[in-house]
This record gives C-alpha cells, structure tokens and sequence, in this order.
C-alpha cells in the first residue's frame, strides 16, 4: 500500500527516474516550455520549483547544489543568467502546466509544462484588447431604438391621459 507516498515513481527505478526529471528539467531551461505527459509534467514541476528558488541566490554554493541535480553547464549558465533576473521577484510559482489532452498512440494524457515569466502570450494581458466588433448589422442598434420606441410613445400617452382628467 502506497499511504500517504508523495513521490510518484513514474514506473521506473530511482537511477531511471533521477536521470528522466534531470534530463526533463534541463530541457525545460534551455527551450522554456516542453510537452510531455501529464504525470512527468507534474513529478517535473516538483522536482524544478526548489532548484529555480535555489538559482535566485548566485552562489557558488548553489551553484554546485543545482550542478548535483542536473549535470548540465550549459543549463545553469542559462539558469543562473537570463532565468534567475527573469524570476527575481516572483516569490513561487515559476511554472505552469496546461493540459493537452490525449495522444494519438496510446491515449496517455499530454501537457505542456513552461516557464510563467517567458510566455508572450499570458504576459501581455496588461495590455488593451481592441474592442470587438459584432457581425450582425445593427442587431443591437435595432433592439436600443425598439426598446427606446415604445417609451417615447408611453410618455405622451400618459400626458394626454392627465390633460383629459384635469379638464374634467
């Protein structure tokens, strides 16, 4: 029985797991987003939260930690130079996982997992979309006259009502 397991083991033995999450990790620095399936994307997550918080801090020290996790040079250069300015004052949270859906060849459940300070796409939501324009002709215009029309033809109704009881 598995009570209470945290770490999900993914199928594999631990020398086969440590090598997948350091390979996954390293791919995920160098092209900031990758799509796996959804279980890797999750044990990923977990196993690269605590290394980004750790490249903050530009130490030699860390530097070495996060060498024993990954073995890559090329990575840390990447995580200690252009990442860790990027991820200086967010305080958690770097990454992001977005369900796929299935894939083709053996319906496994696919994710995109990438780095929340690199994507174009969510990061420009400060910005002003431009307003949509509706493509029914005068939908609305027709429904504002319509419900504008009848009012106007209340009113004098109403007038011509209280002009007939006052001149009784």
């Amino acid at each position: 029985m598995r009570h209470g397991v945290k770490l999900n083991h993914l199928g594999r033995t631990a020398a086969h797991r440590k090598s997948l999450l350091s390979n996954l990790a390293c791919e995920l620095i160098d092209h900031k987003r990758i799509t796996t399936t959804l279980a890797k994307a999750k044990a990923l997550r977990v196993y690269v939260e605590p290394l980004l918080t750790r490249a903050k801090n530009d130490s030699t020290h860390n530097r070495r930690i996060i060498f024993s996790y990954l073995q890559d040079k090329e990575a840390i250069k990447e995580l200690f130079g252009v990442i860790s300015e990027k991820i200086a004052n967010r305080p958690g949270g770097y990454t992001r996982i977005i369900k796929l859906g299935k894939r083709m060849g053996d319906n496994a459940e696919t994710a995109l997992i990438e780095l929340v300070d690199f994507n174009e796409i969510y990061g420009k939501a400060t910005e002003k979309a431009p307003a949509k324009r509706t493509r029914r002709a005068g939908g609305s215009k027709k429904k504002a006259e319509g419900a504008a029309a009848p009012a106007e033809e209340a009113t004098p109704a109403a007038e011509n009502k209280t002009e007939e009881k006052a001149a009784e």
